[in-house]
This record gives C-alpha cells, sequence and structure tokens, in this order.
C-alpha cells in the first residue's frame, strides 16, 4: 500500500533527508523534477524543510550546516532507519562497531528522536524514532522513496552490525547473485551489495536513495537539464529500469520505473 498510515517497524528505511550548501537551490531542483513542495523551515529547527507530494510528506532538506563542534555535513541524502528507542538504539550501534555522528537528540515540536552514526564500514545513516511524525506518507509511487540500498566495502561486517545492532536480516537475493535483500519481521526493507568496480575509484561505503517515476529516461534528461550529471545511464534491470544521477549540488540518488503489476 503507497500509503503510510501508521509507524513503521523497527529497522525499516522510514525517511530520507538531503544536506546541501544551498537550500533553496535543492528545494527548486526537487520540485520541478518531482513535483514536490516545500518551504525553508523556521529558525527552531534550523530551516529544515519537509517536502510533500499529494499533500503527504516524503522527504527533508535541510541547508548543510556546522552542528556543534562538527563541521557541516556533506551533501548527501541519508537513509533514516526507524527505532522503537533512539537511545537503546544509539548504544547498540556503538556497542556493535558503529560510531555516532550526532548525538541523540529531540527534533522540536515532539517531532521525533535521532541521530545519525556510520557503520563498521563507514555508511552513514540516521536512526528515527518515531513521536508524532513516523516518517515518510507515501512509498513505491511515483515522486515517492521506493528503496534504499546500502552499497558497503565489506559485506560481511555491514550484514553482521545491522542484524546485532538494529534487528535488520540479511537475505542473498536468488534472482541477482551478489545482492541482498534486507529484511525485517521477514519483510524485505531494502538491499545491499558490495561496492565493486562499477563505482568510480574510491566511492566510500553509502547508503543509496531511490524514488520512483514513471519514466526514467525523461526524468534523467529532465535532470541533466536543471545541472544535474549521470552516475549510471539508464538501464534495465531485475526491479524494472532506474538511473543514478547527482543533483546539481552533488547529492546523489537513484531513480525507479517498477514495471506495471500483473
Amino acid at each position: 500500500m503507497p500509503e503510510v498510515t501508521a509507524p513503521y517497524t523497527a529497522g525499516t528505511p522510514c525517511w530520507a533527508t538531503l544536506s546541501v550548501p544551498d537550500q533553496q537551490a535543492a528545494l527548486d531542483f526537487y520540485r520541478d523534477l518531482f513535483g514536490w513542495s516545500g518551504r525553508v523551515g523556521p529558525p527552531e529547527t534550523g530551516g529544515y524543510a519537509v517536502c510533500v507530494w499529494q499533500d503527504r510528506a516524503v522527504a527533508g532538506i535541510a541547508r548543510a550546516q556546522p552542528m556543534g563542534d562538527l563541521p557541516a555535513p556533506p551533501t548527501a541524502w541519508t537513509t533514516f532507519l526507524c527505532a522503537d528507542d533512539a537511545d537503546a538504539a544509539a548504544a547498540a550501534v556503538t556497542g556493535n562497531g558503529g560510531r555516532l555522528l550526532t548525538p541523540v537528540d529531540d527534533v522540536p515540536g515532539r517531532t521525533g528522536r535521532m541521530f545519525v552514526a556510520a557503520d563498521p564500514a563507514g555508511a552513514a545513516f540516521g536512526v528515527w524514532q518515531p513521536l508524532d511524525f513516523f516518517g515518510a506518507e507515501i512509498v513505491n509511487e511515483p515522486g515517492a522513496m521506493a528503496w534504499n540500498e546500502l552499497n558497503s566495502r565489506d559485506l560481511d561486517a555491514s550484514a553482521a552490525f545491522y542484524r546485532r545492532a538494529l534487528g535488520v536480516g540479511v537475505t542473498p537475493f536468488k534472482d541477482l547473485p551478489g545482492y541482498f535483500t534486507l529484511e525485517v519481521d521477514g519483510r524485505a526493507v531494502g538491499g545491499m551489495r558490495a561496492l565493486d568496480d562499477t563505482f568510480p575509484p574510491g566511492t566510500p561505503s553509502n547508503w543509496l536513495t531511490y524514488f520512483a517515476v514513471d519514466d526514467v529516461d525523461s526524468t534523467v534528461d529532465a535532470a541533466v537539464r536543471a545541472g544535474a550529471s549521470v552516475l549510471a545511464p539508464p538501464f534495465d534491470m531485475v526491479a524494472g529500469r532506474m538511473s543514478v544521477v547527482a543533483d546539481p549540488q552533488g547529492g546523489v540518488f537513484a531513480v525507479l520505473a517498477q514495471p506495471p503489476q500483473s
């Protein structure tokens, strides 16, 4: 069901946030590309913008800025995994070889509690404990988040970490050798693969956010006209047709057009 009306099960990707130097330019780019609406938020939230599509929250865009003694984060999309208790999740992350990039903190307005961390292979991800806001309110429809994929330099370490720290299982995907599904309560919630020579040299471990679209080729053409660059040209694969793109400020994401359900 594309519309989400209840909190996500712990361990499930539930939200994605883009951190970017020029927040308004990013809001304009994704508005034109996906039809999102969003505007810079109030100062008490650091200007955080919740982007809406079909009157449902789909993703966030934040201005990259220093946090305390930490420098501003790099331009990137960050996948957030749901947790029942952010403090317990943070302890589990550090206790299993991960490291916190931000402390556990309350989001203003009883929205939720969150932190950002890096797994043992170096991939950054967020953890979200919902209070009044549980995350993406619509998924798997054009304009909304459709998939989240971990690209890791150490599959064994990553699989052990997410299983022990966040209760996410890892299962080989029978239709695509070398690909794994991330599972929560026996349900596929994401994917995992090894970083290989199909990635640019030096690419660090990362989480890749996929957004659903009606037509991958026309979406990529529109993105390029708006200043984006293509990292992986449109191609067909098991789940449909996809492409990987970097927005004009360098934020990497994928677009996916799934075949019609029979």
